[in-house]
C-alpha cells in the first residue's frame, strides 16, 4: 500500500453512470459547496485480473458541509465507480462496520469529517487483516478472539424466580460503563503491533470485552476468578506492551489500556500468597 503502487484516476464521465438522468427519482442530497476533495482509495479484487495487483484509484468528489468519509465513499461508488466495495450500515457510529485506515490512522468512516483531513485523503482497509476486496477485510480472526473471552453474562447462580431482578450497584455500573461502549469495529486490534504479530494474542477489544463481565459484580466471585484466568493466560493481558495505540484510536473513547492494566494488577494480587 505504498505510494509506488499503481494509481489511476476515476472520472464521472468514464463511469457509465449519468447522475443527471431525469428519470432517476430525487433523493435527499445535501447541497454541494462547489468544492471538491481528492481521495486515494485502495483497490484490490482477486477476481478481476487487472485489479489483482493492489493499487490506488484517485477520485475527485464534490463536497458538502458536514461530509464524512463514508459520505464521500458512497458518492464515489454511486456516481463514479459502482465496483468500489466497502462496508457500512447504520451511518451513526454504532455498528462499527466502516472502520478504515484513513490518512494513516484507524477511524470510523461515518465519524470522520472530510474537512478535517489533509488532501489527498488516503483510504485503506484496516491493517493486519486479510483483504477480501478493496476496503473490505476478513474479520474472522477478530471475532474468534472476541468469542474466546466468553462475552456473555454468566452468573454463578440463577435468580430465585423469573420475576426477580439481578441488581447492580451504581458504583459498579460506573466501573463497567465505559467498557460496554465497544462496537466490535476492530480499530483498536488493528492498531496493536502485538496483535498483528501474534495471531493468538487476544488483543485490546477482546480483553476489554472480558473486563466488562469480569468487573460486573452480578456474576459472582467464582465466575470472576474463571474470567481472570482466561484473561491472564499466556496469550492474554501479559502480551500487552502498554503502547496506548488502542486507546488513541478507539472511536468510543474506551480507556482500553487502563482496563488491561487493571486486569494485570488483579491477576498479580490473585497470585500473591502470604504465609
Amino acid at each position: 500500500m505504498s505510494d509506488s503502487d499503481a494509481d489511476r484516476t476515476i472520472r464521472p464521465e468514464t463511469s457509465g453512470l449519468n447522475s443527471e438522468d431525469p428519470e432517476e427519482p430525487e433523493s435527499d442530497v445535501t447541497e454541494s459547496t462547489g468544492e471538491t476533495v481528492t481521495l486515494r482509495i485502495f483497490r484490490y479484487d482477486p477476481e478481476v485480473e487487472s485489479k489483482q495487483d493492489a493499487g490506488f484509484d484517485t477520485f475527485r468528489i464534490p463536497t458538502h458541509e458536514g461530509m464524512t468519509i463514508l459520505d464521500a465513499l458512497i458518492e464515489a461508488r454511486d456516481e463514479q465507480d459502482p465496483s468500489l466495495t466497502f462496508r457500512h450500515s447504520c451511518r451513526q457510529g454504532v455498528c462499527g462496520s466502516d472502520a478504515l485506515f484513513i490518512n494513516g490512522s484507524q477511524r470510523l468512516g461515518c465519524k470522520t469529517q472530510v474537512s478535517e483531513l489533509k488532501e489527498p485523503i488516503q483510504i485503506e482497509p484496516l491493517p493486519h487483516h486479510p483483504v477480501v476486496k478493496d476496503l473490505v477485510v476478513d474479520m474472522d480472526s477478530f471475532y474468534e478472539r472476541m468469542r474466546a473471552v466468553e462475552p456473555y453474562f454468566d452468573p454463578d447462580d440463577p435468580p430465585p424466580d423469573e420475576l426477580t431482578e439481578r441488581y447492580q450497584s451504581r458504583e459498579n455500573r460506573e466501573d463497567v460503563k465505559l467498557s460496554t461502549r465497544c462496537i466490535w469495529c476492530g480499530a483498536c486490534t488493528s492498531s496493536c503491533t502485538i496483535a498483528s504479530n501474534e495471531d493468538v494474542y487476544l488483543g485490546p477489544a477482546a480483553i476489554n470485552k472480558g473486563y466488562r463481565f469480569y468487573a460486573d459484580e452480578r456474576e459472582g466471585e467464582d465466575r470472576a476468578e474463571e474470567r481472570l484466568e482466561i484473561l491472564q493466560e499466556h496469550d492474554g493481558v501479559w502480551r500487552c506492551q502498554t503502547q496506548f495505540s488502542c486507546t488513541n484510536v478507539c472511536p468510543q473513547d474506551i480507556p482500553l489500556t487502563e482496563h488491561i492494566q487493571q486486569i494485570k494488577r488483579d491477576a498479580t494480587k490473585a497470585d500473591l500468597r502470604f504465609w
